[in-house]
């Protein structure tokens, strides 16, 4: 039987499970769920669920998160992260909003706000913003630099 063109198809969930290992960068359009182990960089259009006993040893870039693992590295998160009670975090974290249940651990810097536009597609990417924020600028006060 065709499916109609019209009607969406299921919401697809990527699965790192537990036991399992993945080395290097992982990238998805849809959410991801791990229960396992990342060393590297996991890249999440939609959210990245690491569930209490996953873990991720690198950076985790996504739209959204739910955290109940443990991370060791940097976290960029375009909208929402929400740190459940069991989440253990050592790392710096760059997010819009930002919910942390009673007994998370955050261990570093925490920037919450809008992501400029040209950041928040650099890291979608995956790769951190080549150019410092105001490089425009940089030269703005010395008039011998033509």
């Amino acid at each position: 039987m065709a499916r109609q063109a019209n009607v969406p198809a299921p919401a697809q969930i990527n699965m790192i499970g537990e036991g399992a290992v993945f080395e290097g960068t992982l990238r998805a359009k849809s959410d991801v769920r791990v229960s396992g182990r990342i060393i590297g960089k996991l890249i999440v259009e939609g959210k990245a669920i690491l569930a209490q006993e996953g873990t991720i040893e690198g950076e985790l870039v996504a739209s959204s998160a739910d955290v109940a693992g443990h991370i060791e590295g940097e976290i960029h998160i375009k909208e929402r992260l929400l740190l459940k009670g069991s989440a253990r975090i050592e790392g710096n974290v760059s997010t819009a909003r930002l919910v942390v249940e009673e007994g998370a651990m955050l261990n570093g810097e925490c920037k919450m706000g809008q992501l400029e536009e040209g950041r928040a597609a650099a890291l979608q990417n995956g790769a951190a913003a080549a150019a410092p924020r105001n490089a425009e600028h940089k030269n703005a006060g010395n008039k011998d630099a033509r």
